[in-house]
């Protein structure tokens, strides 16, 4: 049986990952990379990077191409443009990274420690009204809550 992790090492050998520090010196370049946040649209409207692209993971593949409701015209022409995926931990996004790359995606990588990695270094997250969101405030978002429920039992 495959898990998560399997699925997220396996990809991480085909894709490349750049650090937040990495991304936040890129931002500031002539030619800036697109953001592309792949988590849910309520964890994006807490706190995102500035002028960020919100897919959601679940709709990437149809938001990629023409022809669907998910249809992201933004993205769809941007196939030969630097993209850089995030999430919240960096997981999601190397799925993400590396289903674009098989589309024929040409120049995007994975943000490793996700947007938690990028508040641990201080760097800006605002929130859907473009306010900026307390580096404290982000500390709380980013960390993990596994209820008793959802660990495995050892069975």
């Amino acid at each position: 049986m495959k898990r998560f992790t399997d699925f997220v090492s396996a990809s991480l050998q085909h894709i490349t990952e750049y650090f937040p520090w990495d991304i936040a010196e890129k931002l500031n370049s002539s030619s800036p990379p697109l953001i592309l946040d792949v988590r849910e649209p309520a964890e994006f409207d807490a706190m995102h990077i500035r002028d960020s692209l919100n897919v959601p993971r679940g709709i990437l593949e149809s938001a990629c191409e023409y022809g669907y409701e998910e249809t992201v015209k933004e993205l769809v022409e941007a196939r030969e443009r630097e993209i850089v995926v995030v999430c919240r931990s960096g997981n999601r996004s190397v799925l993400a990274a590396f289903t674009m790359q098989l589309m024929g995606y040409q120049n995007v990588a994975s943000m490793k420690t996700g947007l938690r990695g990028w508040n641990d270094y201080e760097l800006p997250l605002v929130d859907t009204a473009g306010k900026m969101v307390p580096v404290e405030q982000g500390d709380d978002f980013f960390t993990a809550r596994v209820r008793p429920d959802q660990l495995e039992t050892g069975k």
